[in-house]
């Protein structure tokens, strides 16, 4: 593909002009864990092509990212930021206020929300939406009625699974993978509870995120931080404990780590591709487009993250996890983000 010279506008220039007259060597990036080892690959491989110097790349996680990156423009503000989930319209609020006001969107790829274990657990794990909704919420139906959460063991739930005591270590709130996982496994297990479904709840959005959101807080349910390294140590430590990331993290341990099936389908980029397993999500990062022509070689940075070596399939990012948009989208991605496309505000 051929790439656009990317510019940046006398306007916007002007507005980060104040601050970034001598702006710094490196480019900075902020955000999600999980988009981290993608964009980390990215500036490995600009550096190494251009010889400029590799772009700062902090995994602050989305949220905590996405406060950072909309808190202004000019030197001292980061120029990209990663996340698991879409922005929100909160986050672009905060942008607009702060005079980060032209932004261009990059959905990237694809990304299974894992459930893993050691390779040194003997289990075959298999467990459903609902398994893991009664598992780890806060509060769960029983004998027709909402109540905390009384599961202390896997067996509690259901017979057929292990009978060790339920830890999961997963991420804190600030996390995109946690508002990821909150939705597609904490709200479908919900909904297909059987006395949910019996009342009609399943259909009530309302009462499904008031009532299914919230994680246990009662110890079975550990959050481990931003560092998804950190939970995969725990789990060589612990072989009966199960962590929640992305799936590029188990894609990167699959000699410590096994993933968990999730309505007998085993997390891989072919079942994640192809819908079959139940709990993907999109990821994205987000540029600073008043940053483009003034922070030192972000417009290269740009191309490299947008180049077919980069994100078709079988390209570098894939071969570390992610899940390739097909060619079609992916034209369009480029396109708009080498050409400096603002994302429309959110709903």
């Amino acid at each position: 593909m051929s790439f656009v010279k990317l510019t940046v506008s006398a306007l916007a220039l002007g507005a980060v002009s104040a601050t970034a007259a001598a702006a710094r060597d490196e480019i900075r990036i902020v955000g999600s864990s999980t988009v981290f080892p993608y964009t980390q690959a990215v500036a490995e491989q600009f550096a190494n092509n251009t010889g400029a110097p590799s772009p700062i790349v902090e995994s602050t996680g989305t949220g905590g990212g996405m406060k950072i990156f909309c808190g202004g423009i000019g030197e001292g503000h980061p120029d990209i930021t990663g996340a698991s989930r879409a922005m929100k319209k909160s986050e672009y609020n905060l942008c607009q206020e702060n005079g980060v006001t032209d932004i261009s969107e990059a959905m990237i790829g694809f990304d299974g929300l894992s459930i893993a274990v050691s390779r040194s657990n003997d289990a075959d794990w298999d467990l459903s939406l609902e398994q893991v909704f009664l598992a780890l919420g806060a509060e769960v139906p029983v004998d027709g009625k909402m109540v905390a959460n009384p599961y202390m063991k896997w067996s509690d739930i259901d017979a057929s699974l292990p009978a060790t005591e339920i830890l999961a270590y997963g991420p804190p709130p600030t996390s995109g993978t946690r508002d990821a996982f909150v939705e597609l496994a904490m709200h479908e297990g919900c909904k297909h509870n059987a006395w949910v479904q019996e009342q009609g709840l399943n259909k009530d959005k309302k009462w499904v995120k008031e009532n299914c959101s919230r994680m246990r807080q009662d110890g079975p349910f550990v959050e481990a931080g931003e560092n998804d390294n950190l939970i995969v140590q725990r789990l060589e430590a612990d072989t009966n404990a199960v962590g929640i990331f992305g799936y590029s993290f188990l894609y990167e341990n699959l000699d410590k780590l096994k993933g968990v099936k999730i309505n007998g389908v085993e997390p891989s980029t072919d079942t994640i591709a192809d819908k079959s397993y139940p709990v993907s999500r999109p990821l994205f990062f987000y540029v600073k487009n008043a940053h483009r022509g003034v922070i030192p070689n972000l417009d290269a940075f740009i191309e490299e993250y947008m180049s077919d070596d980069a994100l078709e399939a079988g390209g570098y990012l894939s071969e570390r996890g992610l899940v390739a948009l097909s060619e079609d989208r992916r034209a369009d991605l480029q396109d708009a983000v080498l050409n400096g496309a603002s994302m429309a505000a959110p709903k």
